[in-house]
């Protein structure tokens, strides 16, 4: 069973319909015993990183996240879920982010030619050996809608990349914690692919 972390963000419905539609249980809940007794978890969201910051830890959501990972639960951040697990935000410079991976979240740079937000469908660098893009091709195409990007500290840990004006760390995984900050839940098969890999590829025994 997957379990969606329900913390007010929006987004949470496509998850979910998105998991079932690939067979996976899932569940959009803030129960404690729920989160921890799931297989897997997911943080997704939409919004406002001061917002979400204040939501996660109003229901404490925040503490749970850190004991997911303390228990080696694989975790999975989408578009502000993975801005979340990073330390910082340009867009909320007095919120400190959850801190489980080291980076920062930077405002993508005005660039001639290019709209912010960084909206619509673009190209995947993909490193190799990632699990959740196990089978997908380099340069699949997947749905991003956002307009501060991650700079991780530790390039290690980035999975793929995308250009927009400037370099985007668009992927991480790093032990349990993996994070996309594309929309795997709308990025048509690719996106389904890389969910598929996310529930059959972490895990005990994976």
């Amino acid at each position: 069973m997957t379990a969606i972390v329900d913390y007010d963000a929006g987004n949470l419905k496509s998850v979910e319909k998105a998991l079932t539609y690939l067979g996976e249980e899932a569940v959009i809940t803030r129960d404690c015993g729920e989160i921890l007794s799931a297989d897997r978890v997911i943080l997704p969201g939409v919004g406002a990183f001061g917002d979400a910051m204040d939501k996660l830890s109003q229901y404490k959501m925040d503490e749970v996240l850190y004991q997911v990972v303390e228990k080696n639960i694989p975790l999975l951040g989408i578009c502000l879920g993975l801005q979340l697990l990073f330390e910082s935000s340009q867009e909320s410079p007095e919120v400190r982010g959850l801190g489980i991976l080291k980076g920062k979240i930077l405002r993508i740079p005005e660039t001639s030619g290019l709209k912010i937000p960084h909206m619509g469908w673009n190209s995947l660098n993909i490193r190799e050996g990632g699990r959740l893009f196990d089978g997908v091709r380099q340069g699949e195409y997947v749905y991003f809608v956002h307009s501060y990007y991650l700079s991780a500290d530790n390039e290690m840990v980035v999975a793929a990349t995308t250009e927009y004006g400037v370099t985007i760390h668009a992927a991480v995984e790093a032990g349990n914690v993996y994070a996309c900050q594309f929309h795997p839940e709308k990025s048509s098969e690719t996106g389904l692919k890389i969910l598929k890999n996310f529930v059959e590829k972490t895990g005990c025994g994976n």
